[in-house]
């Protein structure tokens, strides 16, 4: 199993990431991406050590290897996989959402329904053998792989095709015998800039006329031509662990992937000038499902981290038996347990398809999940209400504590009864950064927007729920009577 040490190292590897105008020379050691390279190591090495059931014998092999990345076959390994996902949410109190078991499984989906990809295949290429050799490396090599999967927002009234200027969207410049040329940009690669490869392909719906941009591929982070152009990094900004605790570790960068003419061999390509293609990898394998299963996972962590948090400060100040902050930490105690319970009933609802795969309940995931941009606002405003203006008055940094003037101010007058002063800020700190720094604003706009615009992940929920049996329950009560009924007794 790879180590932490292995995969900072593979993390030096000429990559283009740009920030600030200039290229980051190693990302493992640069102040924007270290925390975040570091956070990602440590969740190798727990899936390294045995103690935490994360590994199960490659069918393929007979090697250890992680369950994150093989499909679940059963009830019983798919139980295996959440309580592997759960280490690695709980690692990460879920502000992690682009961990390795993410785009994993997908990867895992894909490799279960290679025919999904015998249909789109390139000159004279196999891709489905592409799509499972491909994830035979993943497991192998136990690979960090992120996904870039939505086209820049040029316009959101046309697709690519009808864009000003040629291959704004990345799509197939050039066709050659040993592989295409790709030429565009396509975002939004979280985790992209600390990941060994990235997932190239396309979500939104496509035209007939898109031909040209309906691929999908892998590409290594330091393939030639490639250039990351990430969003402002908040890690440099953190002036402490103790004053950004979550943005000292957790700060996952985005990034705009730019492909100026970079090659792709055949044997990384999925999906071909194939419009239909690109929905039948993600919906017809079970990819879908299976991956935002997981995220559902590290989702229900985080909001259990932000309802302890909101417990805590409601105990610290005094007022964790009022009624009304009772009522509010109901509320969350209802909003938390939505997200759970929809986790636990889509493995109870679960099911092999005809190839094997062990695919969690749909109705169950995505009506929790249609859910998500609303519940979270609510869980952070929750929050919010229950620290007040606490979070406002807090000094500026730790530096405060370590004066001995300044720290004879903090223990009298930003204490509460049983909690000391360094203890009562700490506790602030932490909810500033999950509710109101850089950070905090970030996971806001990431979870309001996850999987996509609230209509988009409500008509998941609407096509999955399986309408027809209450509308026939409707239907048949209205045809139990009419207007020549018996009169209604009295």
């Amino acid at each position: 199993m790879r180590t932490s040490t292995d995969y900072l190292a593979a993390l030096d590897d000429g990559r283009r990431v740009v920030v600030d105008g200039e290229p980051v020379k190693n990302v493992a050691e640069h102040p924007a991406f270290a925390p975040i390279a570091h956070t990602i190591g440590r969740l190798f090495e727990l899936a390294a050590d045995p103690v935490n059931n994360m590994q199960t014998d490659d069918p393929a092999t007979g090697r250890a290897v992680n369950r994150l990345f093989l499909p679940p076959r059963d009830a019983g390994e798919l139980t295996a996989f959440r309580e592997a996902a759960q280490v690695w949410a709980t690692e990460t109190h879920g502000f992690v959402g682009r961990s390795p078991d993410h785009v994993g499984a997908f990867l895992a989906a894909f490799s279960s329904h290679p025919e999904a990809f015998a249909e789109n295949r390139g000159p004279g290429k196999n891709l489905a053998e592409n799509v499972r050799a491909f994830h035979r490396r993943v497991v192998a090599d136990d690979l960090y792989v992120s996904y870039a999967i939505i086209p820049p927002q040029v316009s959101r009234a046309t697709t690519a095709h009808a864009w000003e200027g040629d291959f704004i969207q990345v799509g197939v410049k050039e066709e050659r015998p040993d592989g295409i040329v790709v030429q565009g940009a396509q975002m939004l690669a979280t985790g992209g800039a600390v990941a060994d490869e990235i997932l190239v392909s396309c979500i939104k719906p496509l035209q007939a006329e898109d031909e040209d941009f309906a691929v999908s591929f892998t590409v290594p982070v330091a393939a030639e031509g490639l250039t990351l152009y990430c969003r402002r990094p908040y890690a440099p900004g953190a002036s402490s662990e103790y004053d950004y605790p979550l943005t000292s570790r957790y700060d996952e960068t985005d990034a705009l992937l730019v492909f100026d003419e970079v090659f792709i061999p055949w044997e990384n390509v999925f999906v071909y000038k194939d419009v239909p293609g690109l929905r039948r990898q993600f919906f017809d394998t079970g990819a879908h499902v299976l991956g935002n299963w997981q995220a559902q996972i590290r989702f229900a962590t985080k909001l259990r981290f932000l309802a302890g948090l909101a417990r805590k400060v409601a105990e610290v100040n005094g007022v964790d038996k009022f009624p009304g902050v009772v009522e509010k930490l109901g509320e969350l105690a209802s909003l938390v347990s939505i997200v759970e319970s929809g986790v636990l009933a889509a493995e109870h609802t679960a099911d092999s398809d005809e190839q094997g795969l062990c695919r969690p309940g749909a109705r169950a995931l995505y009506g929790a999940m249609g859910l998500q941009s609303e519940i979270h606002p609510r869980v952070i405003g929750i929050l919010r209400d229950l620290a007040g203006g606490g979070v406002l008055q807090l000094p500026a940094s730790v530096e405060e504590l370590r004066g001995e003037t300044t720290r004879a101010h903090m223990d009298r007058y930003v204490s509460s009864p049983g909690t000391p002063a360094e203890e009562r800020i700490k506790l602030f700190k932490l909810v500033w950064d999950a509710i109101g720094s850089e950070f905090a604003g970030r996971h806001q706009q990431y979870e309001l927007f996850y999987a996509g615009a609230p209509f988009v992940v409500k008509g998941y929920a609407y096509r999955n729920y399986g309408y027809d049996q209450p509308l026939a329950e409707v239907n048949d009560f209205l045809a139990s009577y009419s207007t020549t009924g018996t009169e209604a007794t009295r």
